[in-house]
């Protein structure tokens, strides 16, 4: 039978004499009973390779604190009689859907009841289609830039987990985003500076360490840990103890529900006594005030720190202060006490530390943590109490312009502009339930000429997706998609998305017709502010070629070369003469990257744009009935991230300039990001995106945007360095 959790901690409190010489809050670990840890890793999407340093991290840290640890990734583990062995159970890296219904209501059952949580990094990734599950981790996963060095600040002294920390502290990880902030119902003990790193996501109030109460239990989570390096590092193992020797009920902490108070989500507002770092400062009792405390004792040169308040963006700060003081003058800094100095407001005695006012002033652009430094003559100075900062409207981020999405609109209905079915009815279907693809549309089969509807939506996908330009595929001058492009760009422009061109082998193309298409297009479109021109290469347009190799003289293209940038389908170096750039467009050639690096490194060498395409997969049974072409599985996900990181490797990708997507919405081969109905018609067989990324359900229908948005981000972040 289980340990009694109540005897325990019963033994460890008339203990805690004994152990006062330790930090305040922590008890000694030696003050608890031998126990027992189940440690679960099992992962039904992305495994992280540091799982196994994971367990031998935990497995050592038992032998050397009185626990013994059992890993399993046998999810039938997850039985209210089987867990009332252990103390706490830790989900070390799991991702995606791990535990079934039966098993999730045990371990729900387990915490409630007086167990212990701990979730370690991608624990955040993991049981999407269990609404209880981001209660008990207390956030979901969202993303994440390249793994790069951050500076962390700690919020808490005193639990054990962090105790050992000095204020701030920098280490290289992987940083989660999450999908919502936690602060407001649990106890943040880590938060990320987000001035300190690229790539965060949370308004500059990050938590990524935090415990909180559940029911009779605990739980603990931290978004560190996806390095191997982590578990050698001796502050992440002594944090990692702390927080299970917390879950376990070993040791006591104070992880009730930060002060509401604080700072909120996005960071506007906050009671000036929840500073995070200080020098002189301190909390002052004041009946009057909001919170009933105000941030006082203040002297000259003395100065307070809010870690969850970003200054990015605000354009004024406002105060509610009072003095029977000197009075003197508040600094409005960034990033630390003696940073850019972005405002000042005087404070003039009130006649009282009850006579309350208000004080403002405006505020020039900062970036990184607020900080208020407190200035003026002898003695005390003002108390402050709740105060705000004023933002800027936020402004939707640009995609990058280095990322181009083929884009088809060449789909009709009978009901829409095109009059009839257009490309639904491949391989002998009949639309609109039984169509030529192995995945089913979100929008249904749609009509390229439904720009307010289709096509819009198309666009705001794209800009989620963090892709910047669409290649729209051109079939000639005259024809369907010609007689679209206007409209389509019209709607990409309307969320700042670009647009270039996809020349496709239509019949009698030559060399020479494709130097007039150009013309025809520079002329017609050149001047609408979608039509794509790069400006790191000459500010030319952009136009891909399709199946290249079909024509063998592509010297008449030598007269648009400085006006535009014209890219061969091919890896063969000694076909892309009197080309301006090299793409591969194949959706499975992606996963080996036959002649990458060659291409790559020609490219580089010879002035040339190098686009390698990557695909999510490629699938197109039912678009081309008997066809013997190989197709691609998706793998959840997997396919598309092995395409992107030999796109991206130096040693295998040759450092692309652009990086090409295929596709957006190309349903025939099966390899579209556009966003697959996860319910779709009945009795036909079809795929859906169900796991990919571990989501489930309506969650999986937009993984690949939000994946491409991932790689999109990170492929920036190499280019930058790359400069």
């Amino acid at each position: 039978m289980r340990r009694s959790r109540t005897r325990r901690l019963a033994c460890a409190v008339a203990l805690t004499l004994g152990a006062a010489f330790l930090s305040p809050g922590v008890q000694s670990a030696a003050a608890a009973d031998p126990y027992q840890v189940l440690v679960f890793s099992k992962t039904a999407g992305f495994r992280h390779d540091s799982i196994p340093a994971g367990i031998t991290s935990l497995q050592q840290l038992g032998a050397e604190n009185d626990f013994t640890v059992t890993a399993t990734e046998d999810a039938t583990a997850f039985t209210p009689q089987n867990l009332t062995e252990y103390e706490a159970v830790v989900f070390l890296s799991t991702t995606g859907d791990v535990l079934n219904g039966t098993q999730q209501g045990a371990l729900k059952g387990y915490v409630d009841g007086g167990g212990g949580f701990v979730g370690v990094h991608a624990a955040a990734d993991t049981e999407y289609d269990w609404p209880e599950y981001e209660d008990l981790v207390g956030a979901w996963f969202q993303s994440h830039p390249a793994i790069q060095e951050a500076r962390l600040t700690t919020e808490d002294h005193a639990h054990p987990a962090t105790a050992h920390l000095d204020d701030t502290w920098t280490r290289t990880d992987e940083w989660y985003n999450y999908r919502s902030n936690p602060r407001d119902s649990v106890h943040v003990l880590q938060s990320l500076d987000e001035s300190s790193y690229s790539g965060g996501e949370m308004g500059g109030d990050h938590p990524i360490t935090w415990c909180h109460e559940q029911q009779e239990g605990r739980s603990f989570y931290t978004g560190l840990g996806h390095t191997i390096e982590s578990f050698a590092d001796p502050d992440f193992r002594q944090l990692l103890l702390g927080g299970v020797q917390y879950a376990a009920g070993a040791v006591e902490a104070d992880c009730s529900a930060d002060d509401p108070g604080g700072p909120g989500p996005g960071g506007n507002s906050a009671e000036a006594e929840a500073y995070t770092s200080s020098s002189g400062v301190q909390s002052a009792a004041h009946g009057s005030a909001s919170g009933g405390a105000t941030l006082g004792y203040i002297d000259d040169g003395d100065w307070a720190g809010f870690s969850s308040l970003d200054t990015a963006g605000a354009t004024a700060f406002t105060a509610t202060v009072s003095s029977a003081g000197a009075g003197g003058t508040i600094e409005i800094r960034s990033g630390s006490a003696t940073g850019p100095l972005l405002g000042s407001v005087d404070v003039a005695p009130t006649g009282g530390w009850e006579a309350f006012t208000e004080v403002t002033t405006t505020l020039t652009a900062g970036t990184g943590p607020l900080f208020l430094r407190f200035t003026g003559g002898a003695g005390a100075l003002f108390d402050v109490d709740r105060f705000t900062l004023t933002r800027a409207p936020a402004t939707e981020d640009e995609g990058s312009s280095n990322v181009h999405l083929f884009y088809y609109p060449w789909y009709g209905t009978p009901e829409g502009p095109a009059g009839s079915w257009r490309h639904w009815q491949q391989g002998g279907h009949t639309p609109p339930d039984f169509i030529g693809a192995d995945l089913y549309p979100k929008l249904g089969p749609y009509d390229s000429g439904d720009i307010a509807g289709a096509v819009d939506q198309h666009m705001d996908w794209v800009k989620r997706s963090g892709a910047g330009v669409i290649v729209y595929s051109w079939w000639g001058q005259g024809g369907y998609e010609d007689g679209l492009a206007g409209d389509v760009m019209d709607a990409a422009a309307r969320h700042g998305i670009e647009v270039a061109w996809h020349i496709e082998p239509y019949g009698g193309r030559t060399a020479a017709s494709v130097v007039d298409d150009i013309a025809y297009l520079e002329g017609k479109f050149g001047d609408h502010p979608a039509f794509y021109r790069d400006a790191a290469n000459g500010d030319r347009n952009a136009y891909y070629i399709f199946e290249s190799l079909k024509i063998q003289d592509w010297s008449a293209l030598d007269a648009v070369k400085d006006t535009a940038i014209v890219l061969a389908q091919t890896t063969d170096t000694s076909k892309v003469d009197h080309f301006g750039g090299i793409y591969t467009y194949d959706g499975i050639a992606g996963a080996t990257a036959p002649g990458w690096k060659n291409a790559g490194d020609y490219a580089k060498a010879n002035g040339l744009v190098w686009a390698p395409s990557v695909a999510p997969g490629y699938l197109d049974d039912r678009a081309v009935p008997g066809n013997t072409t190989p197709t691609l599985g998706r793998e959840d996900g997997a396919s598309y991230d092995l395409e992107w990181n030999n796109a991206l490797d130096p040693a295998i990708g040759g450092d692309p300039t652009w990086v090409s997507v295929t596709s957006f919405n190309e349903w025939h081969e099966g390899s579209s990001i556009e966003p697959a109905s996860s319910t779709p018609p009945p009795g036909h067989g079809y795929e859906t995106f169900e796991g990919a990324y571990g989501k489930t359900g309506e969650a999986a229908e937009t993984a690949y945007l939000d994946r491409t948005a991932y790689w999109a981000d990170r492929f920036e972040q190499q280019l930058r360095q790359r400069r």
